[in-house]
């Protein structure tokens, strides 16, 4: 253990104050607000300390300015008992700072993954052996030492975001950022980030500045701060916070689902404590059932869903294999003979453990990925006497036969609209409005200068923009939600029958979730015919798909409405994935003998239970 102890600094290892800011200030070029006004907090050497707030609200600003890659305009900033300002204590505090961003990306320097965790210790003169040792336990730690050799650039988004939270604990920080690092991470990866957090932070006194959306993570702390337009508006024990959520309201944050539940169980008489974590509103609901009396409380059974759809514009996926750099030493092999079939107008999910083949999936349905038989040099291979035919995957969208070199791919791609997992890697122009209007004036090229605008400025309204503030803007300049909203309003621009969406709302705030996914339902209530969504968040699952399938290791697990696949519980978590709120809620309850069969949203959870109540007490 000693080995892996945090660095020995030439610090008093006394108890101290870790990092402070006073009075501090932060503009960005040409912006007309300070992004950071007038904060002024501090944080202990060994505290864990969450920062919550709506998007653009400061958070990442803040951060960088911890660990000086943000010069502060006005006021003062303390970091280990240096001042990161003057340019003489940059090295030393990054020596004391690591940070993990959102995007894994801006964090990956090396064509090797064990070559990018040495990069840190390298650089602050770490021996070769320790560095061997770091190494070793940073990729054990997130769960990624099997791709010790491997090449970042061929990892999935969630695989990359391990490699640089590994990349980062490697340097062995005094003070560990992490700004939004498990955003893209599958429901497993993040417990296994944090879980390595809080034993850095419990066992070795790390001190722990966590960024987040995920309220589950954000309780885990010793203190919360909220975060709103640049300022400072409430800190506290993280459960004196949440319980004050009619406060959050006010900031542009959504009150946690358990919370709403709590409310509406109350409404209809069913009181418990405030709680904040499922086995503890459980174990009130039953104590609530037992102050009535109640020994036998269920609520009535739903009824099986009606399966597939059948329609027109149907997706249908026959034995579709895929090998990432085939007949390499890179080979890998993300999809193992998938065969699903989505109706002409499902709001369907995609759900899966990170690695498991979801992203190429999706990039087959707009043929970014080739069916190996459309690709323009295929020739069917010579079949010899008594040797049977290979059998090659089948793939329609629509009238669309992907597997016809003849396809009018082009179309397709106009019908077929790809939202990416990172929003930014779709912006390239100089405005936002050359942007959103890219890919109408490449299908459709009569169309005129001005309609080209009028629709523009419609997709840009229609995702929650002003188009009179941003279409001059360079899209680069916006934050995150912002850049999310125009790579939709690109891809919705054309009016596509088919959009597909990878991890639309991860990095977003609770309320920008709620915005982006009414948004979804929106479009497809008016004009878009099949909405998909890839997604680790069971809770948006259960709330808005009509059914989902579940990718575990290049092969459909199952396919099914949400309400029957969360009911296998067990088997979900064993395939690294969660399960809904709702969902844990059941699950503690049986506990107590109650059985709840609900559809796992909030509002069907509540109901049913509510419904359980009456039910039993009519029977008691």
């Amino acid at each position: 253990m000693s080995q892996l102890s945090v660095a020995e600094n030439t610090l008093s290892q006394e108890d101290f104050t870790a990092l402070s800011f006073n009075n501090v200030k932060f503009w960005y070029p040409d912006a007309e607000k300070p992004a950071v006004n007038g904060v002024s907090f501090s944080v202990n050497k060994g505290e864990f300390v969450s920062i919550i707030g709506h998007n653009g609200s400061g958070k990442s600003t803040l951060a960088r300015l911890v660990c000086g890659l943000l010069q502060a305009d006005e006021g003062s900033i303390n970091v280990w008992g240096l001042d990161p300002s003057e340019q003489k204590n940059v090295f030393e505090v990054r020596r004391h700072t690591g940070i993990v961003f959102q995007n894994p990306d801006n964090q990956m320097v090396a064509s090797i993954v064990e070559d990018d965790v040495a990069f840190g210790p390298e650089n602050l003169g770490v021996g070769r052996e320790e560095i061997g040792r770091r190494i070793d336990w940073a990729l054990s730690a997130v769960g990624m030492t099997e791709y010790r050799h491997s090449t970042p650039t061929r990892l999935s988004g969630g695989q990359k975001q391990r490699i640089a939270v590994a990349g980062v604990l490697a340097i062995r920080p005094d003070i560990l950022i992490l700004d939004e690092s498990t955003a893209m991470l599958d429901p497993k990866g993040r417990r296994e980030v944090i879980d390595v957090v809080r034993r850095l932070n419990k066992e070795e006194g790390m001190t722990i500045l966590l960024i987040t959306h995920f309220m589950e993570e954000a309780l885990l702390a010793d203190r919360t701060i909220v975060m709103n337009r640049g300022e400072i508006v409430m800190q506290g024990a993280p459960r004196d916070i949440f319980e004050n959520g009619e406060a959050l309201l006010t900031y542009n944050l959504c009150l946690p689902e358990i919370i709403n539940i709590e409310n509406t169980l109350k409404t209809a008489g069913i009181e418990t404590p405030p709680c904040l974590y499922p086995e503890e509103l459980a174990e009130h609901i039953a104590a609530c059932a037992k102050e009535r009396g109640l020994d036998a409380v269920s609520s009535p059974r739903l009824a099986p869903s009606d399966g597939e759809k059948r329609g027109p514009w149907d997706i249908d996926i026959r034995g579709l294999t895929y090998t990432y750099s085939a007949k390499s030493p890179f080979a890998s092999k993300a999809l193992k003979g998938v065969s699903l079939h989505i109706g002409d107008g499902e709001f369907f999910g995609i759900i899966g453990h990170t690695g498991s083949g979801k992203s190429t999936l999706i990039q087959h349905l707009n043929a970014l990925i080739k069916l190996p038989q459309a690709q323009k040099k295929y020739k069917p291979p010579k079949v010899k006497k008594g040797q049977i035919p290979t059998t090659m995957p089948q793939l329609t969208v629509g009238e669309y036969d992907l597997a016809d070199k003849k396809c009018n791919f082009l179309s397709l791609r106009a019908d077929v609209g790809m939202v990416f997992q990172y929003p930014e890697y779709q912006l390239f122009a100089e405005t936002v409005e050359e942007d959103v209007a890219f890919g109408l004036k490449n299908f459709y090229k009569d169309l005129k200068e001005e309609e080209v605008k009028e629709r523009v400025y419609a997709a840009l309204t229609a995702v929650g923009l002003d188009p009179k503030e941003v279409a001059e803007k360079s899209p680069f300049d916006l934050s995150g939600g912002q850049k999310r909203r125009v790579a939709i309003a690109g891809v919705i621009v054309t009016r596509p029958k088919i959009l597909v969406l990878d991890e639309p709302a991860a990095g977003l705030d609770p309320l920008g979730k709620k915005e982006i996914m009414e948004l979804l339902h929106k479009l497809h209530s008016e004009w878009c015919r099949t909405v998909i969504i890839v997604s680790h968040d069971m809770d948006e699952i259960a709330c808005n798909c009509t059914r989902a399938c579940v990718v575990s290791d290049g092969v459909i697990f199952d396919c099914a409405a949400p309400h029957e696949l969360f009911a296998r519980a067990d088997e979900l978590v064993s395939l690294g994935l969660d399960v809904p709120l709702t969902a844990k809620i059941c699950r503690a309850l049986k506990n107590y003998g109650i059985d709840i069969d609900c559809d796992y949203t909030p509002e069907g959870f509540s109901q049913a239970v509510i419904q359980a109540f009456e039910g039993g007490e009519r029977n008691a």
